[in-house]
């Protein structure tokens, strides 16, 4: 069964995080927030591609939904401010 904490151990190895949480309660829908010094100068597809390419043949066989807040350090800074 897929769990938060096996996406959240997937998406760590494949994209350097300073800050990486993902949630979801029934298995099949999960919610990622992903903040990258890798997403500068990348629009929001081009992040969500980012992550995608970490979770590799994931996304397609065992990962219903993946909903993403995706931020550079200085986005999530100022986020949280």
């Amino acid at each position: 069964m897929v769990t938060p904490e096996s996406i959240r151990l997937n998406i760590a190895q494949g994209l350097p995080a300073s800050h990486l949480s993902v949630t979801g309660e029934d298995g099949t829908h999960f919610e990622a927030v992903v903040v990258s010094e890798a997403f500068a100068g990348k629009n929001r597809v081009q992040r969500h591609q980012l992550v995608y390419k970490a979770l590799g043949d994931r996304m397609r066989a065992e990962i219903h939904a993946l909903s993403m807040k995706t931020y550079t350090p200085q986005e999530w800074e100022n986020s949280s401010s």
